[in-house]
């Protein structure tokens, strides 16, 4: 494998690093790379300046807006925005319903929705999870019943991120009750959540935020035009879209970024006669955690070097699990620089810096990285299996 990049590849990365640094708005990259929560006009700001300049869909058929891109290239794209501290496109458009509408919708289905779903002029939410149906989603008890020219929907979703800022949803129903293998009867559904008989319902989390919704049907009508592929098909398209969703969640450039900034803070945090940078404890610390960050890239530019085809790799279970731990390990980071100051302030009685009070809610809200697109369980399995031949 080479380390280095061919001078091709050094050419694209500086044009990426061009478009990053001056198509997206400077604050919305600043509230990135400091953790500020951003408002969804800055979520569809930076995707539409990312579709304006190709850089949205890569990952589509090129007809509908993807590119004919290396493996290489896949990886600059990805790992030069996270560096600049560019918002992702929005991973409900750009990685799951786009790529399943452009594989398995009819034609009209494509042209009505692609190119407004390339360009976030929809903003789409994901209806998998139930209350009783999330690690076995194939249990899901949500019908729809046709009726004519429409499909009639009635149920409830759970964990629905952003549901609150949606246009519409694609959701998986269950449209044969008696199919013999429950993941048999499963259809793929697209709906406005502003239809009659949508309602949506804010769950508050842990850190104390509303990024996930349920979501109710009752009654819901849907123009069977909008099925997507064939009926009963739909555990087929769900499948490919959760290989689609598991990609890209190493974000080593991302920790990167959290690093850095977790030493700009430490560098401004006395520590008896000096620094909590210049403490030896601490240094190495960052250090061990530098190496292991390096020790993942270095595994990750090997699956992208080695990658045949699209063929899925089985090391990226290695991605995924370890890239999840250290994002962990480095909000984990920042909380220990915060210390006490890391801990919530009710009536603003306590002055204490605002990056330390986000620090507590960042670490709380990171658990979940080892949980969503595969736990880390679950990769150790296939990693076990795959792998080791264990």
């Amino acid at each position: 494998m080479k380390l280095t990049l061919s001078p091709d590849e050094v050419a694209f990365r500086d044009q990426l690093r061009k478009v990053y640094s001056t198509a997206i708005p400077a604050e919305i990259r600043e509230r990135v790379k400091y953790g500020h929560e951003l408002s969804r006009e800055d979520v569809v700001t930076a995707h539409q300046a990312l579709n304006a300049h190709g850089l949205a869909v890569p990952n589509w058929p090129v007809e509908w807006g993807g590119k004919d891109w290396t493996p290489m290239q896949r990886h600059l794209w990805q790992d030069e925005m996270q560096l600049a501290s560019v918002p992702d496109p929005l991973t409900f458009n750009a990685t799951m319903v786009g790529p399943v509408i452009a594989q398995f919708g009819s034609e009209e289905l494509k042209k009505r929705f692609l190119p407004a779903t390339a360009n976030l002029d929809i903003w789409w939410c994901q209806g998998f999870s139930e209350p009783d149906a999330g690690s076995d989603l194939a249990s899901l008890r949500t019908t729809a019943v046709r009726d004519g020219d429409s499909y009639i929907v009635n149920g409830q979703k759970i964990w629905t991120t952003l549901a609150q800022w949606a246009d519409w949803i694609f959701c998986l129903v269950r449209t044969d009750p008696n199919a013999p293998k429950k993941q048999a009867g499963i259809s793929f559904l697209l709906f406005d959540v502003k239809s009659p008989g949508v309602t949506i319902r804010p769950i508050k989390l842990i850190d104390g935020g509303y990024e996930v919704n349920e979501v109710f049907f009752e009654n819901v009508r849907v123009p069977a035009d909008q099925l997507v592929g064939e009926e009963n098909m739909g555990w087929t398209y769900a499948k490919f879209l959760l290989g689609n969703e598991r990609t890209g969640i190493t974000a080593v450039g991302r920790t990167k970024v959290k690093i850095g900034v977790a030493k700009e803070y430490a560098a401004a945090t006395k520590s008896g006669s000096g620094t909590l940078l210049e403490d030896p404890l601490f240094a190495a610390r960052i250090a061990e955690l530098e190496n292991e960050l390096l020790a993942l890239e270095l595994t990750q530019l090997r699956v992208v070097s080695n990658s045949a085809e699209g063929k899925p790799n089985p090391v990226s279970s290695v991605l995924k699990m370890r890239g999840s731990e250290l994002q962990q390990a480095a909000t984990e980071l920042l909380l220990d620089i915060a210390g006490p100051d890391a801990l919530p302030v009710g009536a603003g009685d306590i002055a204490s810096p605002e990056w330390a009070q986000r620090t507590g809610p960042s670490y709380l809200n990171y658990r979940k990285t080892t949980i969503y697109g595969g736990s880390s369980e679950v990769q150790r399995t296939i990693i076990a299996s795959s792998i080791l031949g264990l």
